[in-house]
């Protein structure tokens, strides 16, 4: 029977954690992408082959591509759509001539994940990320000042909201800003006149829209995808939920159903994300798991604890609410039925130990990571019984 493949994410040779860590903790993939090319632009073949011959090197594998962003253009279907899409093919031509296949991405409007605090002190000592409701309506009413944004808070939000922003002072509130403009570490942040045009344009496009985006960038890259072997795996929202008014597609079963049957193709699968999903309040993990299983090709494992408001933090990834024993029997059941196993990596972690003195990329610490794939590697060894 297969093991799971367990990978890392790795942010490249600026990463304050190094492939021999990577190795350390027991990692054999590489979840890794070129930040350093512009959203949009080609991933010329050098740069791939570069990056490949620096994993290798150190003894690992780059299993998965995370991410090959969309442009924006595409995700809104501007006039110049057409220039990206053909871009994207290549960059995946190029890495399918370099044999890495497996593709995660996202279609979230303009931020990708997003919280309110990235340093939420545990009981133990450790740090975790923070999403708040009340922090993202302080941000959406007082500094961002979005049209109509009270509409989207309960009354009781707003009263925490207004109450909040009179005692916080103006250090506070930047580093609120920072926190949610943050995006995608080594990458910079959104400015905030960028995010309130886009906004503006998504609320013309709405969420039916926005599907029939995704659907149209499915279609547009499905034969590359076909002739050289190429999986897609969309990432869930994350949060899962409608944040500054903009829609979100990939939030539930329903959605993930529905993207599949969109452009139903094997090459159009799922990055099953525990962390996410886990947030949204109505999901069922191991129901939404089953129903998409044949077309998942990479697993991102965390957890997360909510409250009865929906603010959550990332808890320890044996933790929190997600039913990890639950989710790693439905997993582990899938992956003995495949000839390929299927790649996870441990999905942050908490800043422990020795990494509170350290500054790293919010989320990829690495003795958090380590903590994390030491217990998911146990969790997944006990239910199989596979040494």
């Amino acid at each position: 029977m297969n093991k799971l493949e367990q990978t890392w994410r790795w942010y490249g040779p600026v990463d304050p954690v190094s492939l021999q860590d990577v190795k350390q903790a027991g990692a054999t993939g590489i979840v890794t992408a070129l930040h350093h090319i512009p959203h949009g632009d080609i991933w010329p073949l050098a740069d791939i082959q570069e990056r490949k011959a620096l994993i290798e090197a150190a003894g690992l594998t780059w299993s998965v591509v995370e991410s090959v962003p969309v442009h924006e253009a595409i995700k809104t279907n501007r006039a110049d759509a057409g220039k990206y899409l053909e871009n994207y093919n290549t960059s995946l031509k190029n890495l399918a001539a370099c044999g890495i296949k497996t593709v995660c991405y996202n279609f979230m409007p303009v931020l990708d994940w997003t919280r309110t605090q990235l340093d939420l002190t545990m009981d133990d000592g450790s740090k975790a990320l923070y999403f708040n409701w009340t922090d993202l309506a302080i941000f959406d009413l007082y500094l961002f000042k979005r049209e109509n944004a009270s509409a989207d808070y309960s009354e009781d939000i707003l009263a925490k909201a207004k109450a909040k922003y009179a005692i916080m002072s103006a250090s506070e509130l930047d580093l609120l800003r920072t926190n949610v403009l943050m995006g995608i570490p080594n990458e910079k942040e959104i400015e905030m006149e960028a995010l309130r045009a886009s906004i503006n344009e998504y609320n013309a496009i709405g969420r039916e829209g926005l599907k029939a985006n995704l659907a149209l960038f499915l279609t547009g890259i499905a034969d590359t995808c076909n002739q050289h072997g190429i999986k897609m795996t969309i990432h869930p929202d994350d949060p899962p939920y409608s944040i500054l008014g903009l829609p979100r597609i990939a939030s539930s079963k329903a959605d993930l159903v529905d993207i599949l049957r969109s452009v139903d193709q094997e090459f159009n699968g799922i990055c099953y994300c525990t962390g996410s999903l886990g947030a949204g309040m109505d999901n069922d993990l191991v129901e939404i798991f089953e129903a998409v299983k044949k077309r998942v090709y990479f697993l991102h494992l965390r957890n997360v604890t909510k409250d009865e408001e929906g603010n959550f933090y990332e808890a320890d990834h044996l933790g929190g609410d997600v039913n990890m024993f639950e989710v790693m029997k439905a997993v582990t059941a899938e992956n003995a039925k495949r000839d390929t196993p299927i790649p996870f990596r441990p999905d942050h972690g908490h800043q422990m130990l020795d990494d509170l003195n350290k500054v790293s990329n919010p989320g990829y610490s690495a003795i958090g990571r380590l903590r994390g794939l030491a217990e998911l590697r146990g969790l997944e060894m006990g239910i199989t019984g596979n040494y």
